[in-house]
């Protein structure tokens, strides 16, 4: 039996560090017989620093390998994420929006309140009628109170993070606390056994790297498992079109101005740029499909939204090829972040499909060689239909909208450009509205059934329910749109302003759970 107890994770940024974090916080107690976790990284390649935006799964995850709120707010210029507005999106009018929050619709396991809000006669939003999240929002308020306790939440949340800063707090965290071996070194040479296995990596600074399972985290590069390995990439370009990011990081006209705590999506004439808002700058950046605009064009676009503060910012340009690897573990290989694939951060996926899959690796590391593959098979099952719904997701914004005026909007809404599973569910929704696992089979979805009935209803599907269909529970969907009403006011009233809370903690610190 070949046990597997020597980890190499090749590549540090996000998807490294977390992947090391993940993996060595699981197995601690192997440590005094061996078990190592060793991360190689080149100090000559620059980290891409990709997603700045997460999901509420990272608080879990950030808790289970020992990370500290406070110290993480304090070191990563950290901000609350409630969830994500999208302007101009359904008819591109200066008064379209609607929430994508990170709560679920209120009493949302035992009443799907889709039919009685679609029944109303009022002009109230589906996502201010099921939740407060929204106001909140609007309100700039933090989703908990210096009361709370660390990575408790009085409203669901996630995190804005400076994607550098993060990364180097997690490499702290990780070789100070975990044991993880950290080695400074450029992989020349993959060698690889007869049966295909990597069997080791030769550097340029002469440092020779066995392993037992090796963790591509080399971005784009994809050293081992497109290079070495010779795994194909699946290219989506035909669903999803856009190509190329310009990204640029503004100031704050005022220390003190507001930091929105969700992030904002507003559509283009050929894309969407996004406002992050963390305490020391903004994040923006123009996503866009090539194809339908120029560069200059783009840049135009993105300049026009920052206004006068641009002028002296300069711009980064970042090339999005979306799709994923034809595979993501192969042999003694497993690909993770951005050598697996990338798609664009119009939902936040990039850090959330880093921690799902460090999840997988930690829980269901191979005892040994001879089980690996038939883990690789499952792991494989499971990431696939994750990227997939990823993809039909995204997919679902484009293709919901009304928008005619461009080129790329009509271009989006053309069927053959709409996944089969996607267009099959549309045709579903326009009779059944998505409600807990109708739909949605697996344990762990990344996007469940809440997140498509805020987006539906957000850019005003109407999902036709026969008359009295659900009069039975109608009495409860009206208790429960009061206790929203009652809820939601008792949070306008009772949470701090955003930048306020940030500031405390920082200064004063959180409760330890």
């Amino acid at each position: 039996m070949h046990e597997i107890k020597n980890i190499v994770i090749v590549g540090g940024g996000t998807a490294g560090w977390l992947t090391a974090g993940v993996i060595a916080a699981r197995h601690q107690a192997r440590r005094a017989q061996g078990f190592t976790v060793t991360l190689v990284e080149s100090p000559n390649v620059p980290i891409i620093g990709v997603g700045e935006g997460t999901w509420p799964t990272l608080r879990t995850t950030l808790r289970k390998i020992g990370v500290s709120e406070t110290e993480f707010f304090r070191q990563c210029d950290a901000a609350f994420k409630q969830g994500a507005r999208f302007n101009r999106w359904t008819t591109g009018a200066a008064d379209d929006g609607y929430y994508h929050p990170l709560m679920l619709p209120q009493g949302f396991a035992q009443t799907n309140l889709v039919p009685h809000w679609l029944a109303g006669e009022d002009n109230e939003s589906f996502c201010d009628a099921v939740t407060p999240q929204g106001r909140i929002c609007d309100a700039g308020l933090a989703p908990k109170t210096m009361a709370t306790a660390e990575y408790e939440g009085v409203a669901n949340y996630a995190y804005h993070l400076d994607a550098g800063k993060f990364s180097s707090f997690l490499q702290r965290h990780c070789c100070d606390t975990l044991g993880v071996r950290h080695v400074l070194a450029d992989v020349t040479d993959v060698h690889l056994t007869e049966s295909g296995d990597i069997d080791r990596l030769d550097t340029e600074q002469g440092v020779t790297i066995d392993g037992d399972l090796f963790v591509d985290c080399t971005g784009f590069a994809a050293l081992l498992i497109g290079k070495a390995l010779g795994v194909g990439f699946r290219d989506c370009s035909d669903v999803l079109f856009c190509d190329t990011a310009l990204a640029m990081q503004v100031p704050y006209a005022d220390p003190e101005d507001p930091i929105a705590s969700h992030t904002i999506s507003t559509a283009q004439s050929a894309g969407w740029i996004w406002d992050i808002g963390l305490p020391t700058r903004r994040g923006v950046g123009h996503v866009f499909s090539s194809s339908h605009t120029s560069i200059d064009d783009a840049e135009r676009a993105l300049r026009d939204y920052v206004g006068a503060a641009a002028s002296d910012l300069s711009v980064r340009r970042l090339a999005i090829r979306s799709g994923h690897r034809e595979t993501f573990w192969k042999k003694n290989c497993v690909a993770v972040g951005l050598a697996a694939g990338f798609l664009e951060p119009l939902e936040a996926s990039a850090i959330v499909l880093i921690e799902l899959s460090a999840k997988i690796i930690a829980e269901q590391l191979p005892a040994c060689r001879e089980v690996m593959d038939t883990v690789a098979r499952r792991y494989n099952d499971t990431t696939l239909y994750r990227w997939g719904r990823i993809i039909d997701f995204l997919k679902l914004h484009y293709s919901l909208t009304k928008r005619t005026d461009t080129e790329f909007w009509r271009d989006n809404q053309r069927a053959e450009t709409i996944p089969d599973r996607l267009r099959e569910l549309m045709t579903l929704w326009e009779y059944h509205a998505p409600w807990l696992h109708d739909e949605f089979d697996r344990v762990e979805e990344v996007f469940p059934s809440a997140s498509y009935q805020y987006v539906l209803y957000g850019m005003g599907h109407r999902t036709m329910v026969p008359p009295g269909t659900f009069e039975s529970d109608a009495d409860q969907a009206a208790r429960l749109r009061r206790e929203n009403k009652i809820y939601t006011d008792r949070l306008l009233q009772g949470l701090p302003k955003h930048r306020a809370l940030i500031d405390r903690i920082v200064q004063h610190g959180l409760q330890p759970i």
